[in-house]
């Protein structure tokens, strides 16, 4: 699905949140990468699951095309350095709603990148009759899930010792999700 761009100016950083191309795919690669190595609030650890270009345009592609799929960046000067995706579901039993992720650069933590692009990916989702967004994070990552609360999520659920992190103990995630009532 496609949405049109919004520009953003927060503390002096003026970025765009607009719908990925298959031109940001090398981009998207990389900034996966580099954000998988940046923090442990990722499922992956740097490398994990790698995404090559290629594998970027055709996600991209299916994004694009699908009614229940928005793949989103934020942009700042031509250089990416956030991104959303969220997928729908194509079964009848599921099709009121759809999964959530996010990722942005650690450099451009605090500029409300994370929130705007959730906030594109809500508005999306009402207009276009999703009910419920889903979304999995880390007990750990406390500004993460205060800002998913102010953003209308509530938790769900609890998945016990879902990850191992890097000092080898066992860590909760919580799956939270965002009703649309209307």
């Amino acid at each position: 699905m496609i949405i049109n761009p919004q520009d953003f100016n927060v503390k002096d950083l003026t970025y765009t949140i607009r719908t990925a191309t298959t031109n940001d795919a090398k981009n998207l690669s990389e900034i996966r990468l580099q954000i998988d190595g940046e923090t442990e609030n990722m499922d992956r650890e740097k490398g994990e699951d790698f995404i090559d270009p290629t594998g970027f345009e055709k996600i991209i592609e299916i994004d694009t095309n699908h009614q229940r799929n928005l793949f989103l960046v934020a942009e700042t000067y031509g250089k990416i350095i956030g991104y959303t995706r969220c997928v729908g579901n194509d079964l009848k039993r599921f099709l009121h709603k759809a999964e959530f992720g996010l990722g942005v650069l650690k450099d451009f933590w605090g500029y409300g990148i994370g929130k705007n692009l959730m906030k594109e990916t809500i508005s999306w989702a009402d207009v276009n009759g999703i009910k419920k967004i889903v979304l999995y994070v880390l007990e750990t990552n406390e500004r993460g899930i205060e800002l998913y609360k102010r953003l209308g999520f509530e938790i769900e659920g609890l998945l016990k010792k879902d990850r191992i992190l890097s000092d080898g103990k066992y860590y909760n995630t919580y799956m939270m999700a965002r009703y649309n009532e209307s």
